[in-house]
């Protein structure tokens, strides 16, 4: 039922009806509500599933061998999960405990990911995790009705994306423009006390 959430909400926004996921779920209405009381609840689940599957894709980064292979890796994977599709739920849903904990936890391994990459000096130093979470948000955005094309523009660009981030000798010559962004703005997106 969460992954048709996802491609409902990812594909109609927050205001997809809930009788929508439940007809691509292939399950009755009743049966939904009978496992997620109501529609907000159902948000509140995916969101928190999108966490954990961040989580575990951070955790098989810090086991790979290779610290660029490991990031690369996560912001792979991160992207074919698809959790900028979830942007637009942003702030439409009550922040919950669990909620929070998720993402106290990803945001955690994420550090982690980065911060191994900048320790084995493969990652250019000027690159934040937030930079990492928000190319993974702009390429994990699906078109409502995907294709194979979409798909493989989007791994071309994430693989020029990542050649960006790889760290040269040539890099700190080249800084990133702005400042870096905002980890407390980032968050005030998802809180809706």
């Amino acid at each position: 039922m969460l992954a048709a959430a996802r491609e409902v909400f990812a594909s109609q926004g927050p205001d997809a009806p809930v009788s929508a996921v439940a007809e691509r779920a292939g399950v009755g209405i009743a049966t939904l509500y009978r496992r997620y009381g109501t529609k907000e609840e159902l948000l509140q689940k995916l969101t928190v599933s999108a966490a954990e599957q961040y989580s575990q894709a951070a955790r098989t980064a810090l086991a790979a061998e290779d610290p660029w292979e490991g990031l690369a890796g996560y912001v792979r994977e991160c992207v074919d999960f698809g959790p900028g599709s979830l942007a637009p739920i942003a702030g439409t849903v009550r922040f919950t405990a669990e909620m929070a904990e998720a993402g106290r936890v990803s945001d955690r391994l994420a550090e982690e990911v980065v911060a191994r990459a900048h320790a084995a000096g493969v990652l250019r130093a000027d690159a934040t995790t937030i930079d990492v979470f928000q190319v993974i948000e702009q390429f994990s955005r699906r078109a409502p009705v995907p294709t194979t094309a979409d798909a493989d523009a989007r791994e071309r660009l994430v693989a020029l994306v990542l050649d960006g981030l790889r760290a040269r000798p040539d890099n700190t010559d080249f800084p990133l423009p702005g400042r870096p962004p905002s980890a407390k703005r980032y968050d005030e997106l998802w809180r809706k006390d």
